[in-house]
């Protein structure tokens, strides 16, 4: 199949997007508010932190910064929107497109990471995202204003090209077979309509992706991935990205309402706030997307929001053959089909 290069080149294709990605956001933390229960029996609500870079930083643009701390389900969740542009993308971003190099950028999608409460819960991740670079991409981020380059750049014939990414993957401290089959099923399910090929691609990319080369461990027990993807064209490419932000919600909050009365004690806080450093070396050493919001000059605060409230290391910390905490190891953080 022909790869498709579309471009992105319409301040309505702004519009569209962006209204799209500040909705699901709101669908999501809606929803985890709704998990959290009622302000009086200790359930915690989201704070807004709307934020905005102006023309002369190195990167203009805004968004909003959701963010929930101490809460009944979750000790610290957060899901954030931007829109942001630049004059140059920086490495992390051009790895497989290396004409681009340097190009002007316009990018904007939706990133989350929840760290629940209960060790029996796990810990997720899921973003979309749309990037735009070359002639034109480099607006001010606002909905509207950056296009307005970009659709005359279109009209010349010289119009950015523009690609997605995205995916989500579920990070389990105490692994259960029946929440990972569900959770790839979901997954899998949101991929089958735009070609069948596509989930044991993605679920194999996420699996190489997310995988800890330091320690030479998975993350977690995966899910699905994908970058610089634009092959079905921008409606299509721009429809499955959609599916995937949209079944996040049916794929995570099953695991949550499932687990999240689970009885623990201080073994299972102990070995939660362990496994949490894994995900704190992940996000800070590897993550791609944490590189490209530092190298391009993004909200740190934005950016940094998928470290966990408390983690903790150990040395040479082994568990006991035939514990719940060494099955985590030898049967969830493999790579397998859990279909």
């Amino acid at each position: 199949m022909t790869t498709q290069k579309p471009t992105f080149n319409t301040a309505d294709t702004v519009a569209r997007v962006r209204g799209y990605l500040e909705g699901l956001q709101a669908r999501i933390t809606s929803a985890l508010e709704d998990i959290e229960g009622p302000q009086s029996h200790g359930g915690a609500r989201f704070r807004s932190d709307a934020w905005r870079r102006e023309s002369g930083s190195a990167l203009q643009g805004d968004g909003i910064t959701r963010i929930l701390e101490g809460g009944r389900v979750f000790e610290r969740a957060g899901c954030g929107f931007s829109h942001v542009s630049g004059p140059r993308l920086p490495p992390s971003a051009t790895q497989h497109r290396p004409e681009l190099a340097g190009a002007p950028f316009e990018a904007m999608g939706v990133s989350l990471v929840f760290h629940p409460r209960n060790p029996y819960v796990p810990t997720v991740h899921m973003n979309v995202r749309m990037i735009a670079a070359g002639t034109g991409a480099a607006g001010t981020g606002a909905a509207g204003t950056g296009a307005a380059g970009t659709e005359a750049a279109g009209q010349a014939g010289q119009g950015p090209i523009c690609w997605f990414g995205g995916g989500m993957d579920l990070t389990p401290y105490y692994g259960f077979d029946e929440d990972a089959v569900h959770f790839h099923r979901a997954c899998r399910d949101a991929l089958a309509p735009f070609g069948e090929g596509l989930y044991p691609r993605f679920k194999t990319w996420c699996d190489e992706y997310f995988y800890l080369k330091h320690r030479n461990e998975q993350r977690g027990v995966g899910g699905i991935f994908f970058d610089d993807f634009a092959e079905l064209g921008f409606e299509q490419s721009l429809a499955m990205t959609q599916s995937v932000g949209d079944a996040f919600l049916g794929a995570y909050l099953p695991i949550v309402q499932r687990r999240m009365h689970m009885d623990h004690g201080e073994r299972e806080r102990e070995f939660q706030l362990y496994r949490r450093g894994r995900y704190v070396e992940f996000n800070l050493v590897w993550d791609r997307g944490t590189h490209f919001g530092l190298q391009s000059g993004g909200r740190t605060e934005s950016i940094l929001l998928s470290m966990p409230p408390l983690a903790a290391w150990s040395y040479q910390r082994e568990p006991q053959p035939g514990s719940p905490e060494a099955l985590l190891t030898e049967r969830f953080l493999q790579r397998r089909d859990w279909i």
